[in-house]
C-alpha cells in the first residue's frame, strides 16, 4: 500500500497562488492514479481533481477547470495541486488519495488511500 502525506497549505490573500504537494512512500508511487479532493466546513468531501498514473491525462471537476492543475513526478513519488486566482470558497482542507484502478472516478469511495490534509485558508 501507500502512505501519503500533503503539505503547503496555510492562509493566503484572496487572488493569490498556492502549490500543495502530496508525498508518497510505500508501493510503487507510479502504479497509482492520484487524485485531489477538498472538504470545506460543514460540507461533504469534492473532488477537485485527478491525474493519471504517467501524468499524461488530467480531468477535473467543471467549476474548477483552469484555476487548479494537477501534476506528478513519479521519481520523486510526490504529486502536486496549483491553485490559481484564489476564492475565498476555496477556503478548505485538501487531501490527495490514491487508486489503484485507472478510471477518473469522481467518488471518495473508489480511492484506497488518503492523506491526512492540509488547510487552505484564504482571505478578503
Amino acid at each position: 500500500q501507500v502512505q501519503l502525506v500533503e503539505s503547503g497549505g496555510g492562509l493566503v490573500a484572496a487572488g493569490g497562488s498556492l502549490m500543495l504537494s502530496c508525498a508518497a512512500s510505500g508501493r510503487a508511487f507510479s502504479t497509482y492514479l492520484l487524485a485531489w479532493f477538498r472538504q470545506a466546513p460543514g460540507m461533504e468531501r469534492e473532488f477537485v481533481g485527478a491525474i493519471d498514473k504517467n501524468g499524461d491525462y488530467t480531468h477535473y471537476t467543471p467549476s474548477l477547470k483552469g484555476r487548479f492543475t494537477i501534476s506528478r513526478d513519479n521519481a520523486k513519488n510526490t504529486v502536486y495541486l496549483q491553485i490559481d486566482s484564489l476564492k475565498l470558497e476555496d477556503t478548505a482542507v485538501y487531501y490527495c488519495a490514491a487508486s489503484t484502478g485507472n478510471i477518473f472516478f469522481v467518488d471518495v469511495g473508489s480511492y484506497n488511500f488518503w492523506g491526512p490534509g492540509t488547510q487552505v485558508t484564504v482571505s478578503s
